[in-house]
């Protein structure tokens, strides 16, 4: 459960892990989420933050992936910077340093696992590194963004086709003149915990089946079997369709 920052103070264990000091106004507005500034009478939310914040991760993730890898096209780097800023590995970042705990929720979030959910995470993930950079400025806001994703980028350049699955296998069927692979998905669940499940159809066979939270992590996982079963250079590193964000 979310921590309950009424009477808020500066997160000083958060502070600490993520080695910068906000001040606790900045604090407070980088981690307020809509649903709790709406059951409170219409508080600021972090949603300007987190426009700015996704912002200045692009650029750092985008500088950092030019200047590492100077002999590769622009289209895999672009591919690279896709598998590092999406919200499913800001989800991941978020979750490695325990974010959740200090949103700030709504009842309705908190009852139904906001904490965790990977959109609030990732798009405060971005709020915090746009409060770092409003308040701190570019030099450490680009440290802060090195410290959360080098990680992150160091295993994007090792993906090869898992940087984009439905990308890659469409490029290995039209080698293989199978045709335009096509996808269907169902979905359950209650609307709060949906669950998506995904095949893909080449040819005439289908692959998967690809099951995630969303019908694009499906679709990802489903294309990943499909890969790894029609290309004769499958290899270790690709083998794990969850790597690249959904």
């Amino acid at each position: 459960m979310a921590i309950d920052f009424s009477g808020f103070e500066a997160p000083d264990s958060l502070s600490g892990i993520l080695g910068v000091e906000l001040s606790s106004s900045m604090w407070e507005l980088a981690l307020t989420h809509r649903s709790f500034a709406y059951e409170h009478g219409g508080l600021p939310t972090n949603e300007r933050l987190e426009f700015l914040g996704d912002s200045v991760l692009g650029l750092v993730v985008t500088d950092t992936l030019y200047r590492n890898h100077p002999d590769e096209p622009e289209g895999q780097l672009a591919r690279m910077r896709a598998a590092v800023v999406n919200a499913r590995s800001l989800a991941d970042v978020a979750r490695t340093i325990g974010l959740g705990q200090y949103i700030r929720l709504g009842k309705g979030e908190v009852g139904t696992g906001g904490s965790d959910k990977s959109s609030i995470l990732a798009d405060t993930t971005e709020a915090i590194i746009g409060a770092v950079y409003q308040e701190c400025g570019l030099a450490t806001a680009t440290d802060l963004v090195h410290r959360l994703f080098d990680p992150v980028m160091a295993n994007a350049a090792q993906l090869g086709a898992g940087l984009d699955w439905k990308s890659s296998i469409q490029e290995l069927a039209a080698s293989q003149d199978l045709g335009v692979p096509e996808y269907s998905v169902d979905q359950s669940g209650p609307a709060h915990n949906r669950s998506f499940e995904a095949i893909v159809l080449i040819g005439n066979r289908t692959y998967g089946p690809g099951v995630g939270r969303s019908k694009k992590e499906a679709e990802h996982i489903a294309a990943a079997a499909a890969w790894n079963e029609l290309s004769p250079s499958a290899s270790p590193a690709s083998e794990d369709p969850a790597s690249p964000g959904a």
